[in-house]
């Protein structure tokens, strides 16, 4: 549900209140089901509100990569054995995929010596 909200925030130029979400998202859900999911999306930062009349409209601050990488960072903080979640992560990358983070670590390794 989080998600459905969040891509149809990120994919708006402008603030939607919960009516406008809830309409997009799809009527079939309650208008405070959407309200709950916005209220707990700005909690946690991914959302921000600005009044707009008597209500709020929410809008996405993060990008898409932001808001994945906040995802699976929850996702690997939620894990009782961190170095066995990232092993089989790693595990199930593609030859592709591992060539690019392995790149990628290489970068932050320069960054730490510079």
């Amino acid at each position: 549900m989080e998600h459905e909200v969040m891509a149809t925030l990120a994919a708006s130029d402008t603030a939607m209140t919960p009516a406008q979400v809830r309409a997009a998202v799809g009527d079939d859900l309650a208008y405070t089901t959407v309200m709950t999911v916005l209220a707990r999306l700005y909690d946690k930062g991914l959302v921000s509100r600005e009044k707009s009349g008597r209500a709020f409209a929410y809008r996405a601050v993060a990008e898409s990569a932001d808001l994945t990488a906040r995802q699976m960072r929850r996702l690997l903080d939620a894990g009782d054995d961190r170095a066995a979640v990232l092993s089989r992560f790693v595990d199930v990358l593609t030859a592709k995929d591992e060539a690019l983070l392995v790149g990628l670590l290489r970068r932050t390794e320069g960054d730490d010596i510079a």
